[in-house]
């Protein structure tokens, strides 16, 4: 790839033991295929602790802290507390992943609704953007959202977060559009049944699109199947993006970045 081709990897859970054997080489050959960046995003506070000394070891590696719904069991103030003290080390980006997960059911509904909010309150006064994740709760998530959506500090207001790994209907896409956040594709896109995403995705603003691999998971085409998904991945992904929208992978690849770089208020 070319240095217009840059690319950055937006969620990408490097610090999962898939990647234990190899991670250097994993970040080398990411750099190699053009993917200079890779944010981390935390599922509690052990993982938050993870992605940060990754961040210290690796250039281009950043960090988002906070507790995943899956997680929010036992989320207390205390909980809180820890990410927000989290939230001010170095290369920290973001709070998440955080928000609904209804297809498990690992923590009540009502727990993580209360840490979801939570959540994005101190996001809010930290003036830091969110990950969002949503699984099989999209309504309740946008309720969420567009209710915390009214009240931000102004920093935030066209820079809110992410609905990462997007997968949810042509109206909740429109829905968090229509309150500043961009919208994540991973590898999913790529899947030859996937026509109903990329008809989404075709409508997506281009300067509201971000390309990230979620992995170990959600590995694209052509290599479908296999684990763990590696960051040197993203560039099908944006391929596949950049022929939705009839641009080149370089040009997809420039407004991605840049962005990434808007949202995350990632250095230039």
């Amino acid at each position: 790839m070319t240095d217009k081709a840059l690319l950055i990897d937006t969620h990408c859970h490097l610090n999962f033991d898939s990647y234990d054997e190899n991670r250097g080489e994993i970040v080398e050959k990411a750099a190699s295929a053009g993917v200079t960046r890779i944010i981390i995003p935390a599922v509690d506070i052990e993982t938050a602790h993870q992605a940060l000394n990754l961040s210290q070891q690796y250039d281009g590696v950043y960090a988002a802290v906070g507790v995943h719904p899956n997680s929010t069991a036992n989320f207390t103030d205390e909980t809180l507390s820890a990410i927000e003290t989290l939230s001010h080390r170095e290369k920290v980006v973001a709070i998440g992943e955080i928000g609904l997960d209804y297809y498990w059911d690992k923590s009540s509904k009502d727990k993580q609704r209360e840490s979801f909010e939570a959540q994005l309150e101190l996001a809010s006064q930290r003036k830091l953007p969110v990950i969002i994740h949503n699984r099989e709760a999209s309504d309740d998530v946008m309720d969420v959202l567009e209710q915390w959506a009214k009240d931000l500090p102004d920093s935030l207001k066209e820079r809110p977060g992410v609905l990462h790994s997007f997968s949810a209907p042509a109206e909740i896409a429109e829905r968090a559009l229509a309150i500043g956040f961009y919208l994540g594709f991973t590898g999913p896109i790529t899947f030859k049944n996937a026509e109903d995403l990329r008809r989404i995705a075709r409508t997506v603003p281009i300067d509201r699109i971000l390309v990230e691999t979620d992995g170990p998971f959600l590995t694209p085409h052509p290599h479908r199947g296999k684990r763990p998904n590696k960051p040197e991945y993203i560039p099908f992904i944006a391929d596949r993006l950049a022929g939705l929208h009839n641009m080149t992978l370089e040009e997809m690849a420039q407004h991605t970045t840049a962005n990434a770089v808007r949202l995350f208020n990632l250095p230039e």
